[in-house]
């Protein structure tokens, strides 16, 4: 404290540098998880115990289970991010909305302040809300709530529509559901060890909870290999065009700094690959990071166009001066043919 009263400058270094440090250790514990290679043996020593306290945790829920007011579908993952989740959430509210059903989705709102049950104004704030609730409320033909307390985010819900979407809902197993949905990249479970040696959140023998397993994608092409013995099925993500987000009237660049905060960005760096375009420098932080102004001043530093995802844009918008173009790239979602079927059969009749 002393230290940062007589040498604010100083201070403000070693804070930068400390976050540097954090980056670095964040991104190297994602290589790591999903790589083949074995974890550091610290990590697997921990990694019983974490499965522990996530069992314990998961026995307690399941053990007083309330029904929600409407009929709800959860949507969720194993793993820690990177599954596609936010992109097949609005498609899913997308295409029931098109069959005719009225749909709400429920998020948690990582990474936002909020604590009570709120509908999210598609005019909210990413700091507040968080970034997932506050893309999908600009995006979705939906209401979209986010609450800490989820049963009381159910109860608001009723009275919206006729259909709860659970966002990450599968290790929450307080709330009742009609269908539970897992979501799996089509490139694996990455090395098979729990939360901290792996990226899982459970065991893959949980996946046997589920009513459908999903494998998702931004490679058309892309095989993966099945972790469950039955049917599943394939949902394609497709970056769409680039989009200036202060409607500068600049032209679409081809050469890039392409920044991000979420899980797994090396998907995003292969979407804009794939369009030809070059990527001169690539900047990422942790998922549901809150930017900051001088995350903003380095980005402009660079003296390139700079191009992020949708999730990160609606972080980084209050923040970015409006004579400077900020480019972001939104995804669309293509289902395998009768997936959407699928997940209805499940829904109680109307």
């Amino acid at each position: 404290m002393l230290w940062s009263r007589c040498w604010p400058q100083s201070s403000l270094i070693c804070r930068r540098s400390q976050r540097q440090h954090v980056h670095k250790l964040h991104a190297w514990v994602e290589r790591m998880w999903w790589r083949q290679n074995r974890p550091p043996l610290l990590l697997r020593m921990l990694e019983p115990a974490y499965a522990a306290v996530s069992r314990r945790h998961l026995s307690r829920r399941a053990a007083a289970v309330i029904d929600p007011p409407i009929a709800m579908v959860s949507v969720g993952n194993i793993t820690a991010g990177g599954s596609g989740k936010t992109p097949f959430v609005l498609w899913l509210a997308t295409a029931l909305k098109q069959r005719g059903y009225s749909p709400v989705i429920l998020c948690r709102g990582d990474g936002g302040k909020s604590t009570l049950p709120a509908v999210v104004d598609m005019h909210a704030q990413a700091a507040v809300v968080g970034d997932e609730a506050c893309m999908l409320a600009r995006s979705a033909p939906c209401p979209v709530i986010t609450a800490k307390d989820r049963i009381a985010g159910s109860r608001l819900a009723a009275g919206l529509g006729d259909l709860l979407i659970l966002d990450d809902g599968f290790q929450y197993r307080q709330l009742g559901r009609c269908c539970d949905i897992v979501l799996v990249p089509a490139e694996g479970i990455g090395n098979g060890h729990q939360i901290p040696a792996g990226p899982l959140r459970e065991p893959v023998a949980a996946l046997l909870r589920a009513d459908l397993i999903i494998r998702t994608s931004n490679r058309p092409q892309q095989q993966s290999q099945p972790v469950s013995a039955g049917k599943e099925w394939r949902w394609l993500a497709r970056a769409g065009e680039l989009l200036d987000m202060h409607q500068t009237g600049e032209v679409v660049p081809v050469q890039i700094c392409a920044a991000t905060a979420i899980a797994r960005p090396q998907r995003f760096f292969d979407d804009l690959k794939a369009k030809g375009i070059t990527l001169r420098s690539m900047k990422t932080w942790p998922d549901h990071y809150r930017f900051s102004n001088q995350d903003v001043l380095d980005l402009l530093a660079m003296n390139m166009p700079v191009v992020v995802t949708a999730k990160d844009a609606v972080k980084l918008l209050p923040l970015w001066p409006a004579e400077r173009a900020l480019w972001a790239v939104p995804q669309h979602g293509e289902a395998e043919t009768g997936l959407l079927d699928a997940i209805i059969r499940h829904l109680p009749g109307r």
